[in-house]
């Protein structure tokens, strides 16, 4: 029974000969990856709803403090905290923008490249580590990936982390493997609070059959470790036991509402067939998936070694997302590192000419330029005027519609009321802005009751000693047009803003 990963006897050559030589020059190509994918994390506005919702969830915790994520004031429980938590410490830092509000999504691109690069390193040597590594880094799902505020990238670079430090673990020596055992038990740990129980998960699915299928059954029970698993509930469980106990409908909320039925239910947004996966993963890591047939094959011819780790790796987290109807690109970001692997392996000694990783690397660069220059739907614009021009008594009203980078834009320091339907029995059904609001009104429903408003009686709030901002849809909301005393103050193709001064009403 083989004890270690490495089987292919040239593999285990190549890595004695590399690894010595490598750490020399690993830092500044570590270096080099954090300033190219921080270099244009600022260029852009937020999309949304995304970008605009997260980075409003973690600018809200300077404000609110930093356990319980809060969306327009209300608890708002779909995702646990660490990247609202990687963001909300670097606008503590430097500001609230939209560098800062991405920052969490650096942190796992960096990661997942750094990852990479060091297993590589030690598994296949330096040259292909590095050539690894590039083909990552000037991958358009990468470098889109890891500017692009959500979850995804951080959960994605953690569960790839924590799977090479458990391999890592399954072939080194015993002295060694026990603290790569708990490095990976602390990965799966900050998995979970990256996203939820995917980050235990993905790992069992990737490193349990692998084992398996080769008869390592008592390297699976090493896994399991004791202290191993002393470190990750120490690490995932303090946030989610605290929540429970603040909000007794957090543990059915988030861990049965938020995985298991969204998992089997159909009733959400993005719903694809089982091909999305499989035809999504190769457009979007053009040019170097032309070297995917290359890939399949040594991947096949070599299944008890590393390539034969890697394409499992792929099947399965494609596979565990294929099953669920409703289906982000972001969600195989996990599989993206053993992906490129494959594909750098495929090229063999012969290594890509540099005039194809710099189209490539040109490529990405443009992709968020244009971003920057069409700011798709942004509301930019509207929020720095509401922010430059509001007083600090004044009050918001967002009728049917939530804007969710207006707050972020504006730097607003209370909650808005939001007016819309929110009796309709529909909306429990449809995943939107108000099932989001409505769902988090459940943990607080008096603050709930002051800010989610009925349509009806939207004159009222006109009335009060203080002047009063309507934010709506264009063209304005019919009951904003009647009132003879607002004031227009900014529109454009989509949005609206009206301004209502101080008035007694009788």
């Amino acid at each position: 029974m083989p004890s270690k990963l490495p089987t292919d006897r040239t593999e285990t050559l190549a890595r004695a000969t590399h690894v010595h030589q490598a750490p020399r020059s690993t830092l500044p190509v570590l270096l080099a990856l954090a300033l190219w994918l921080t270099i244009t994390l600022g260029a852009r506005p937020l999309l949304l709803p995304d970008e605009g919702r997260y980075g409003e969830v973690a600018r809200s915790m300077l404000h609110g403090g930093p356990w319980v994520p809060t969306l327009n004031g209300l608890p708002f429980f779909h995702k646990p905290p660490l990247f609202y938590w990687l963001d909300a410490a670097a606008m503590q830092w430097f500001g609230s923008h939209a560098l800062t509000a991405r920052v969490g999504s650096a942190a796992g691109a960096w990661l997942m490249g750094a990852s990479l690069l060091l297993a590589l390193q030690r598994f296949h040597g330096a040259a292909m580590s590095r050539r690894a590594l590039v083909v990552l880094a000037t991958t358009p799902f990468f470098f889109i990936g890891g500017q692009y505020a959500n979850h995804d990238m951080l959960v994605g670079g953690l569960i790839t982390a924590a799977i090479f430090a458990l391999a890592r673990a399954l072939e080194s020596r015993d002295a060694i493997a026990k603290p790569w055992l708990l490095a990976g038990w602390a990965l799966c740990g900050f998995s979970v609070l990256a996203k939820g129980l995917i980050g235990l998960v993905l790992p069992a699915v990737v490193i349990g059959p692998w084992l398996l299928a080769q008869g390592r059954w008592k390297q699976m029970l090493r896994l399991l470790d004791p202290l191993g698993l002393a470190v990750f509930i120490a690490i995932a469980a303090p946030w989610m036991i605290a929540m429970q106990l603040r909000y007794p409908g957090f543990f059915d909320y988030f861990i049965v509402e938020q995985h298991f039925r969204r998992f089997a239910q159909s009733t959400f947004n993005n719903v694809h067939g089982v091909w999305f996966f499989l035809v999504l993963l190769p457009v979007l890591t053009l040019p170097w998936s032309a070297w995917l047939p290359s890939a399949a094959r040594q991947a096949w011819g070599q299944r008890r070694a590393l390539p034969g780790l890697y394409a499992w790796w792929v099947v399965a987290v494609v596979g565990f997302f294929s099953i669920p109807s409703s289906k982000l690109a972001g969600y195989v970001l996990p599989a993206l590192a053993p992906w490129c692997a494959l594909l750098a392996l495929a090229m063999g000694d012969r290594a890509p000419r540099r005039w194809l990783a710099l189209a490539a690397g040109c490529a990405c660069l443009l992709v968020v330029g244009w971003f920057a220059w069409l700011a798709p739907e942004s509301n930019r614009a509207l929020a720095r005027t509401l922010g430059e021009q509001r007083g600090p008594q004044d009050s918001v009203v967002m009728i049917d519609q939530y804007l969710y980078d207006v707050p972020f834009y504006a730097q607003l320091d209370q909650p808005v009321q939001v007016a819309s339907d929110w009796t309709d029995p529909q909306l429990p059904l449809h995943d939107n802005w108000r099932k989001e609001l409505f769902d988090a009104a459940r943990f607080d429903p008096v603050l709930g009751r002051e800010l989610l408003i009925p349509l009806t009686g939207l004159e009222r709030l006109a009335c009060g000693p203080h002047p009063v901002w309507f934010i709506v849809a264009t063209p304005g909301h019919s009951v904003v047009e009647r009132m003879p005393f607002a004031r227009r103050v900014y529109g454009d193709p989509r949005e609206e803003l009206w301004h209502v001064d101080a008035r007694a009403c009788h």
